[in-house]
């Protein structure tokens, strides 16, 4: 099989453990030089598929491709790839030049190459000022930087990430996510990166694979990953939502339950009038107001639970008289300052409506954790 440097293509790649499938069939190519992440709840599949790339797991079935050469049966150490964990076993003992320079003094890499190539890679990294201190020595975010500057320096065609970012405060984290982005456009070497984290993922990459149960349930850009989820679950696992469980009407463009009726521009696939579904919308496509909307596509009433400040954005929940909570969150300068316990209306526009099946319910409701993912 031909395949440019960097390319990766995984061929209906099945890993058991036993009777369980923890990865059920994946087919997937990943572009040279593109950022791609896999992303998905635990027990999704993710780690394994990276784990079988990276040559510590073998495949029960299928194959690997790495730049158009098949990985299956290639021990670790041979294959043109290397790995960033969320622990990122540096060596104590050595200053951060000598673990970065550590992969190069293995392979007997001339001094002179050796030298040049941690230096390259410290500065990449922003790390030449510490190159003589101890890795004890250092914060998270600093041994972070010096794995993936020892990482580098070897120049795989394919680096992958495995929760990288994982042991770092929030803020730190969010430094970094910027950090690596502009790490991966400068270096050009293909990212394969796993994490659970919906905002780490819709920020740094070129595509996402989100991942349920063993297969990859979606892969697109973030752009569409947000804006059309091809399902409930990932409706709700990519960022907040707001699920409206009821019954289809009008061929499926309609979600009507317990005193309040939901419309959308697209109807559901194969949803029958009478059928069980599921309407879902986003919290920043909500207005609230206490004045009635005129003429809105969407309305429902309720009163006002809560208000929270979070920073640019006002977060209202409100209660319906059915006891469903809907999440809006609006800008601040254009959110409205209203009272806890007023009656108000929140409406917002069909297109932003997405409807499925019953059977997509099942799975959304089944599970807190999905519908109160973190944006």
């Amino acid at each position: 099989m031909s395949g440019e440097e960097g390319s990766v293509n995984l061929q209906d790649l099945v890993k058991r453990f036993g009777t369980v499938a923890a990865v059920d069939g994946i087919n997937l190519e990943v572009r040279p030089g593109e950022f791609l992440s896999l992303l998905g709840p635990s027990g999704c599949g993710k780690t394994t598929t990276l784990r079988m790339l990276a040559g510590f797991e073998d495949p029960t079935e299928g194959d690997m491709f790495i730049s158009g050469r098949s990985v299956r049966g290639v021990p670790a150490h041979k294959r043109d790839v290397n790995t960033v964990f969320q622990h990122y076993a540096l060596f104590p003992h050595m200053s951060v030049a000598e673990n970065v320079a550590y992969g190069l003094r293995q392979k007997k890499t001339p001094k002179d190459e050796v030298n040049r190539r941690v230096g390259e890679a410290l500065e990449m990294v922003k790390m030449s000022p510490l190159a003589d201190r101890k890795s004890r020595q250092m914060s998270g975010g600093q041994q972070q930087r010096v794995a993936l500057a020892r990482a580098l320096v070897n120049r795989p065609s394919v680096l992958l990430l495995d929760e990288p970012l994982g042991a770092l405060d929030r803020k730190l984290r969010e430094e970094m996510q910027i950090e690596l982005k502009l790490i991966q456009t400068q270096v050009g070497t293909t990212f394969i990166f796993v994490t659970h984290d919906q905002q780490e993922a819709l920020s740094m990459s070129d595509r996402i694979a989100v991942m349920l149960d063993g297969h990859i349930e979606q892969l697109a850009d973030p752009d569409t990953i947000y804006d059309h989820p091809v399902s409930a679950f990932v409706a709700g696992f990519i960022g907040q939502q707001n699920f409206f469980s009821g019954t289809a009407r009008e061929s499926g463009r309609v979600v009507q339950g317990d005193g309040w009726t939901i419309r959308a521009t697209e109807a559901a696939a194969e949803v029958p009038d009478g059928a069980g579904a599921l309407a879902c919308v986003r919290p920043e496509a909500i207005a609230v107001s206490d004045v009635q909307p005129q003429g809105s596509e969407n309305s429902v009433s309720g009163t006002l639970a809560s208000v929270s400040h979070l920073g640019d954005v006002i977060q209202f929940v409100v209660l319906t008289p059915g006891h469903k909570e809907i999440l809006a969150r609006l800008p601040r300068p254009s959110a409205p300052r209203l009272e806890v316990g007023a009656q108000v209306w929140c409406s917002w526009e069909q297109d932003q409506t997405y409807v499925f099946g019953s059977e997509q319910a099942d799975i959304v409701l089944a599970d807190p954790a999905i519908e109160a993912a973190p944006a």
